[in-house]
């Protein structure tokens, strides 16, 4: 691959990298302070009274904002050629914090359930089951040496990592663009009803039809 071509596949994963670092530092910072402190008092996804679904959440903030930031380096070609054992070791913090934020996301939901509603807990349990199949399969497939199989689940292991930055940013644009039409702080809005499945259903359906383009993997 020419050094013109390696760029080019790096810049679409490094500008995900810099839009959503903040992001995935200030969910660090939250869950870390969810582990430790009362924060209740400041976010009601916290509860007075709920210890464990207060420990699940945190644990899927600093889980979630770990794979925010690693799943994009993993897509650079330029590090998975040069500093394969990086990537390797990368990938396995990458899964196993995916793993942990799947599973403390819909403990949560299931202890609590969601500000919005059956709605809103459907939806964000589904993207739950979805990260936690991308992780069994892209382990699955690396342990295999199944190269096109890895990648293809990596792949949507990658849309599911930035998603929760990716649900923000609807909101962000959305806020930008309308003032906040058909959404309301307790997650009802029409709005609110589509993104709990729109901030993750369109980028995997975009995945799959680049898998079609180009089913085999290029490293």
């Amino acid at each position: 691959m020419t050094a013109r071509g390696e760029w080019a596949r790096a810049a679409g994963p490094v500008l995900v990298l810099l839009l959503a670092w903040p992001f995935g530092l200030y969910a660090v910072e939250l869950g870390l302070r969810g582990l430790t402190e009362r924060l209740w008092i400041e976010s009601r996804l916290f509860g007075r009274q709920t210890p464990v679904a207060n420990g699940a959440i945190a644990l899927h903030m600093v889980t979630g904002g770990i794979i925010t930031i690693l799943a994009p380096l993993q897509l650079v070609p330029a590090l998975r050629r040069r500093w394969p054992a990086w990537h390797r070791w990368a990938g396995r913090v990458t899964v196993a914090a995916a793993l942990v934020a799947a599973l403390g996301g819909l403990a949560y939901i299931a202890l609590r359930g969601t500000i919005g509603g059956p709605p809103m807990s459907a939806g964000f349990a589904l993207f739950g089951l979805l990260m936690g199949l991308a992780v069994v399969q892209t382990v699955r497939f690396a342990r295999a040496r199944d190269i096109r199989r890895h990648r293809n689940w990596a792949l949507r292991l990658f849309v599911l990592a930035v998603a929760s930055f990716l649900y923000r940013l609807h909101y962000a644009l959305w806020e930008i663009a309308t003032g906040g039409a058909a959404s309301n702080d307790a997650f009802t809005g029409a709005f609110d009803r589509v993104q709990v499945f729109a901030f993750y259903l369109p980028y995997l359906a975009l995945v799959e039809l680049w898998i079609r383009v180009r089913p085999e993997p290029r490293l």
